[in-house]
């Protein structure tokens, strides 16, 4: 039972100082994994936390219907969104140009941090930073972290190709939700990722509990390394996307609580097994805050996030992400939840 991005700037604090041309590029960092292992969660810390630098934070969502950038802790500084296309292909030329507007304004923060969609193949993303020359000369790719889902890993491994390529392409693996197993299969995971990726430092942690000094600043990227796992890295695109997993984005005014909660347990019992990811953000009816929602499978959880703002529109938006899942049922369901 359930209860419980964008581009923003952590607000002023010491700046970094930068000693030499080398270190006056922009340093950046690639966060991937698969739909619900926790990036967001990851992120959240990451602005949160009272760590002294101000990071420009670019996020991609899979669906036309923006949910991350709400999901993202309030900043009061600018955003942009890159939504209804994948950063690895549809709109990477976004990328490009919001990294090149983020260029213009030195000084104003410290490192940028890209947050993919779950389905980004990682290879292309980190292409940009040396394909396109702008971006090569004042941008240094820092590290790829990729956050994984301990319980379902394994599963994504074997029918998911994005899952595989975001373990390779690591840097830095956050193995996330270690809680959900136990030591037997926490064992036979991390023996799964040294497999794909054995130079990878592997870190275990619960809701992306991390020393952000595992994170950022690693200088870990290695070049050599991915011409190894991918020798035509530095040649042209030639990745390919899992066309089967779609998504469905629902919308609406306000809903009514009990109606809701029925529907989306019995949704996510009978449709679990497709839903790679769910995520919302709920108005009921008659309460003064938004509520939140998110997905894996079965595994469903919600809280109240905030009180609606008074200029805020009072809208529901619900995205599920899967593979043969039933559109119609799901819009059925969620449209009888409506409020009168």
């Amino acid at each position: 039972m359930i209860d419980r991005p964008a581009v923003g700037f952590v607000r002023d604090k010491e700046p970094l100082s930068m000693t030499s041309a080398a270190s006056s590029a922009i340093p950046v960092t690639v966060l991937t994994g698969y739909l619900g292992a926790g990036k967001t969660t990851l992120l959240n810390r990451i602005l949160s936390e009272d760590h002294g630098k101000k990071y420009a934070v670019i996020v991609n969502e899979f669906g036309e219907v923006g949910i991350d950038n709400d999901l993202v802790v309030d900043t009061d500084e600018e955003i942009f969104e890159m939504n209804n296309g994948c950063i690895c292909c549809t709109v990477r030329g976004d990328l490009i140009r919001i990294l090149e507007g983020l260029m213009k304004r030195k000084g104003k923060f410290d490192a940028v941090i890209i947050e993919t969609t779950g389905l980004a193949d990682p290879a292309p993303v980190a292409q940009t930073f040396f394909m396109d020359d702008e971006v090569r000369a004042k941008t240094r790719l820092d590290a790829i972290v990729t956050v994984v889902d301990a319980k379902n890993l394994m599963a994504r491994i074997e029918d998911s190709p994005e899952a595989e390529d975001q373990v390779a392409f690591a840097d830095v693996i956050l193995l996330n939700k270690v809680d959900l197993v136990d030591a037997e299969e926490l064992a036979r995971v991390k023996a799964e990722i040294l497999a794909i990726n054995p130079q990878a430092r592997i870190v275990e942690t619960e809701r992306c509990a991390v020393d952000l000094g595992e994170v950022l600043d690693r200088g870990a990227f290695d070049l050599d390394r991915i011409l190894l796992v991918e020798p035509e890295f530095l040649v042209a695109d030639h990745h390919s996307h899992d066309e089967t997993v779609k998504s469905i984005s629902l919308e609406a005014g306000d809903m009514e609580p009990e109606p809701f909660f029925e529907w989306v347990n019995r949704a996510t019992q009978e449709q679990g097994p497709n839903i790679r990811r769910m995520k919302g953000i709920i108005a009921f009816k008659g309460d003064p805050e938004r509520y939140v929602v998110q997905g894996v499978h079965m595994i469903v959880e919600g809280n109240h996030q905030r009180d609606w703002k008074p200029d805020e529109e009072r809208r529901t938006r619900l995205v599920f992400i899967g593979r043969d899942l039933d559109f119609a049922a799901l819009k059925a369901g969620f449209e009888a939840c409506k409020a009168a």
